[in-house]
């Protein structure tokens, strides 16, 4: 963990976030608290690291996802140098069959 985030206004957020409990929750929350940019920059973002995993190029996730190779650099950093945030959302959605 970045011990440069920890800090009360994170942890806040955090907390917050682990209070959702539905779909329409999460939509209502991050709607209010992301404008619309940010949260289709969130969502391309763990789209991109989820096909990365899955070992796709960089060819083919810039034309699914339209994200940039500075972004896709970025996100497969995280991936090999990371927290493995990632990988612990991914292996969960894989044991709930969402992946």
């Amino acid at each position: 963990m970045n011990e440069k985030l920890k800090e009360f206004n994170v942890d806040f957020l955090f907390n917050a976030v682990l209070e959702l409990r539905t779909m329409e929750e999460c939509y209502k929350f991050f709607e209010d608290l992301c404008t619309v940019q940010e949260l289709k920059a969130l969502s391309q973002r763990i789209q991109v690291a989820k096909m990365l995993s899955e070992n796709k190029v960089y060819s083919d996730i810039v034309a699914e996802t339209g994200a940039s190779t500075a972004t896709i650099s970025r996100v497969n950093r995280s991936l090999h140098y990371g927290c493995d945030g990632y990988e612990e959302i991914f292996r969960r959605l894989k044991e709930k069959g969402e992946m």
